[in-house]
């Protein structure tokens, strides 16, 4: 099955790849690379035919997926710890970190356009404070000695420390906690395939904190998204029941 795409709607490769997935509502950590590759290169060869300068860097994507197709035609690799070898993992992290920078400029891009309603008053500073004033240094120091000095500083040095919150500083360091959306899509995926038919609150039961809730949540939303999971929730506020589409 072919798809019908504009040759200029794709930026990139990996643009017009995820166009690809996200069409066909295939898993992103599941390809299907035979079916992929046709419609990809179906893309190619009718981009060559328009101008073969633009095609070139989607041409070593092609070998790319031609190169991935034919391994996994081959006996599966085994690693060190036992494990197959999965020829699209590289791919996989490759789409899942555009995916995010996309996400990311399309945001970026999203300030900038409220920027553009942001409005400054100008500088008005009255004529005499434009320029700072002249101070006569021999006169500012005149009648000050090392002693006075010392006594200057000493009682500076004592302002500094009543300054300080004689609790606050014995506080810890508060850390950024890293929870990223791809660490949570191989986990929420690797838990549907062991569970199949579970609750949301079964998922998140041991989450550390309300910023992995919410990521956790967006994985979620983006599986649904891709036809892997479906959900239903009884009456409102009741627990969300999430089903592995394999397994309906």
């Amino acid at each position: 099955m072919n798809i019908e795409v504009k040759l200029e709607a794709f930026e990139g490769p990996l643009d017009l790849l995820l166009h690809l997935i996200e069409k066909n509502k295939v898993d992103i950590y599941d390809i299907p690379i035979t079916e992929i590759t046709e419609q990809y290169l179906d893309y190619v060869n009718r981009m060559k035919e328009a101008d073969m300068d633009a095609a070139s860097e989607f041409l070593v994507m092609a070998a790319t997926l031609v190169s991935i197709k034919s391994k996994m035609l081959l006996p599966p690799e085994i690693d060190e710890e036992g494990e197959e070898i999965d020829p699209r993992a590289e791919l996989v992290a490759q789409l899942l970190e555009y995916k995010m920078v996309r996400f990311l400029s399309a945001a970026l891009l999203e300030l900038q356009d409220d920027a553009e309603g942001v409005y400054f008053k100008p500088a008005s500073l009255p004529e005499e404070l434009k320029e700072p004033p002249k101070i006569d240094l021999d006169k500012a120091v005149e009648g000050i000695d090392l002693e006075n000095l010392n006594t200057i500083f000493k009682n500076l040095m004592k302002r500094q420390l009543d300054r300080v919150d004689k609790v606050r500083q014995n506080f810890g360091t508060i850390e950024k906690e890293a929870v990223t959306l791809a660490d949570k899509l191989v986990f929420v995926t690797d838990y549907t395939r062991r569970h199949k038919t579970y609750k949301f609150s079964a998922l998140i039961e041991n989450a550390g904190s309300k910023i992995e809730i919410v990521v956790t949540f967006l994985a979620l939303l983006e599986m649904i998204h891709t036809g892997t999971v479906r959900v239903s929730q009884d009456e409102l506020f009741s627990d969300i029941v999430v089903e592995s589409v394999e397994a309906a």
